[in-house]
């Protein structure tokens, strides 16, 4: 899909464009937001731009050569943003950002919601995205602020998670009331939404020092250098929010993994007792089980109710120490 963004009314609107081909990009155009596109709309956008766009595979390498580069008089930035965190597998896919003839090109096979909820709020906003240059600023700026909401909601969750982890057992309760499989289910979750986060920060990182560097020299670049430093501030205090979260999220795992060892060990304990006490009774049963004709117990009026009274009292007294040791 391409959409096709430019300034009317000194607001940024979205230009629908015909359904005839080829496909006609109109000349004030200002973005161009290309969304899983198809092999005619990335010529037509090729065309429009004179740059060679990089396809998806290209998109994915990690090299930083291959992500931050100038080609065709053209500035080519990729990073990964993380998308669908609200659903239980969040993803983090390759956007590239193409600065090229004071215009904005965007290539994505993912749908961050910064991508829609920016071209609304652009449309209200008078004579603020004139420029290619303030509008690729303005994206990276709400794409940050999507990110600070991600790590708010993920620091609540870790929060509930440390919470349901330490509660207090209710009335003498063991530890096996909690189900841990389903907390440690949900802690990995976190953990591997912080671990996307994380690695979209180190890409705007990346980016944003890019940018500092190429803007020096351009229409309003001191005016817009102040407003990246001030975004370059933002993520750095996200990464380090990112690392506090991390932190975090491995020390209640460890302390999960601690309690699952406890409740094992109480078990094995329990069973242990157990064995002990039944233990006595056992040997005095098997004992009086067998049936010798010399056995002097066979003969006894009383045999069988003393048997029954040995049994129990070998029983009780193991049961009565362990109880006194406090190991019960």
């Amino acid at each position: 899909m391409l959409r096709v963004f430019e300034i009317a009314d000194a607001c940024l609107k979205r230009r629908q464009l015909e359904l005839a081909a080829p496909i006609a990009i109109p000349t004030a155009a200002l973005w161009l937001d290309l969304y899983s596109p198809t092999a005619e709309e990335t010529r037509a956008a090729e065309a429009f731009l004179g740059v060679t766009l990089p396809t998806k595979e290209e998109m994915e390498e990690i090299e930083a050569s291959s992500r931050v580069y100038v080609e065709d008089d053209g500035l080519f930035m990729t990073t990964s943003i993380v998308s669908k965190t609200e659903t239980e597998y969040p993803e983090s896919a390759s956007v590239t950002f193409v600065l090229a003839k004071d215009r904005l090109l965007t290539i994505r096979y993912s749908e961050p919601m910064p991508f829609n909820t920016f071209p609304a709020r652009a449309e209200r906003q008078s004579g603020m995205w004139n420029t290619a240059d303030y509008l690729l600023v303005g994206i990276l700026e709400a794409i940050v602020d999507r990110t600070a909401d991600i790590l708010e909601r993920v620091g609540a969750d870790v929060d509930s998670l440390s919470r349901e982890s330490f509660d207090k057992p209710r009335h003498n309760q063991a530890l096996e009331h909690k189900d841990f499989q389903q907390l440690l289910v949900r802690l990995g979750r976190q953990n591997d939404l912080i671990g996307k986060v994380r690695e979209s920060l180190i890409g705007f990182s990346r980016i944003l020092t890019f940018l500092t560097q190429t803007l020096e020299g351009r229409p309003g670049g001191k005016e817009l250098r102040s407003y990246n430093k001030t975004i370059t501030r933002d993520v750095a205090s996200l990464a380090d929010h990112t690392n506090f979260l991390s932190n975090k999220v491995t020390f209640l795992l460890d302390a999960i993994l601690g309690m699952i060892n406890l409740e094992q060990n109480r078990i094995i304990k329990i069973l242990s007792v157990a064995t002990t006490i039944f233990l006595p009774p056992t040997v005095m049963a098997s004992i009086w089980g067998m049936n010798f004709h010399n056995m002097p117990e066979l003969g006894w009026s009383w045999g069988y109710p003393m048997a029954l009274l040995a049994i129990i009292v070998s029983a009780a007294i193991p049961a009565i120490f362990f109880k006194w040791r406090g190991w019960l």
